[in-house]
Formats: C-alpha cells, sequence, structure tokens
C-alpha cells in the first residue's frame, strides 16, 4: 500500500516524499526534518496512527501540518475520533490514487 502511495504522489511535481515503517519512525522522522503534509495509517506497528496524530498535534513544530489517515477502519466512530484528533481527511480503503492524488493537492493548496 504504501508503495503504491509512493507512486501515485510522485505524479505531483515538487513533491518530496519520505517514507516511515511505523508511528515511532515517523516520529523520530518528523524530529529531524520539516513536512508540509503527513499520511499514515490507523493500523501500524509500534505506535498506531491515532497515536501518531495525538503527539503531532501537540508538537509545536508541525501542530499545524495537514495530516491524512488512509485505512481500513470505516466506521464512523473510527472517522470522528481521528479527526476530533486532528486528522484533516480520512480516507477508507481500497484507495483510488486520484482520490489520494486531489486530496494532496486540495491540502497543500496546489494544482
Amino acid at each position: 500500500m504504501r508503495q503504491l502511495l509512493v507512486f501515485a504522489l510522485a505524479r505531483i511535481k515538487r513533491l518530496s516524499v519520505v517514507e516511515a515503517d511505523d508511528g515511532v519512525d515517523g516520529l523520530r522522522k518528523l524530529a529531524a526534518g520539516k513536512f508540509d503534509l503527513i499520511i499514515t495509517d490507523i493500523n501500524m506497528p509500534i505506535m498506531d496512527g491515532l497515536k501518531l496524530v495525538k503527539r503531532i498535534r501537540s508538537d509545536a513544530v508541525h501542530k499545524d501540518v495537514p495530516i491524512i489517515i488512509i485505512t481500513t477502519e470505516g466506521s464512523s466512530e473510527d472517522r470522528q475520533r481521528a479527526m476530533s484528533l486532528g486528522a484533516n481527511a480520512y480516507i477508507t480503503k481500497p484507495i483510488q490514487a486520484p482520490q489520494v492524488i486531489a486530496k494532496v493537492k486540495e491540502l497543500l493548496k496546489i494544482e
């Protein structure tokens, strides 16, 4: 799934993608740089995506960075919880590359 996303996002010019293996690895990479957008899954080893969103929103550097959650968790409770923690978009799998690209462009305000 991650490889599909990286391939799809490569279609957006001027976009550089950094991958993380899990939420903890994601936090480590966030600490090393500044990012314009974060895409995460809810179901990840070590630290799930909801905990990651919560940690990002409490980080002064990245608290306003748009976050997209892409997940198999399709219930309205999961969506509501993710959005209340600070996610900007919630996309359920199976995903369509054009849907993800459109959401990324919308959140980054690029054409």
